[in-house]
């Protein structure tokens, strides 16, 4: 059976705290100015409540695999979002389905009016970084907006 991509909802919060948790975690990347200990982590659904925003949840059988979102970051260059807590469990990766949750939030912001896509990563998460390359992410030399993630050190950019 495929997965299915659904907008999030306030009973996903605990399991993509865990998934975004888990992953960190797995890559060695669970450090100070990452999603790790962003407190909005436990509770993206209130997050999502932006209207200039939105978040996809891949799930298969009731089971959460991953998400991804886009959100109006502060301080970002006008027209443009911040690709955020894409994650997936390793059972789901290499099929396609990171590409279809980007491909999703590509849609959103275009139909929320974004002409640009921005995205913080480190070198830990080479694997996404790569994925973020090959969908026309170009790579940045400064952070752009306040996202607060100190501990992220490659920023990019793909215009929509």
């Amino acid at each position: 059976m495929q997965p299915t991509i659904r907008p999030i909802q306030k009973n996903d919060d605990a399991e993509l705290g865990k998934l975004i948790k888990t992953v960190l975690t797995e890559f060695k990347a669970n450090k100070l100015g990452t999603a790790y200990f962003d407190e909005s982590t436990d509770h993206l659904s209130t997050v999502f409540e932006d209207p200039n925003s939105a978040y996809w949840v891949l799930e298969e059988e009731g089971k959460i695999l991953g998400g991804g979102g886009v959100f109006p970051t502060s301080g970002l260059p006008a027209a443009t979002c911040e690709l955020v807590k894409l994650y997936l469990y390793p059972e789901a990766r290499g099929k396609g389905f990171g590409k279809a949750l980007m491909d999703k939030c590509f849609e959103s912001a275009k139909e929320l009016g974004y002409e640009n896509m921005y995205l913080e990563s480190m070198p830990e998460l080479n694997q996404a970084v790569s994925m973020y390359e090959k969908l026309g992410f170009e790579h940045q030399c400064a952070a752009l907006g306040d996202s607060g993630h100190f501990g992220c050190d490659i920023w990019m950019v793909k215009k929509l």
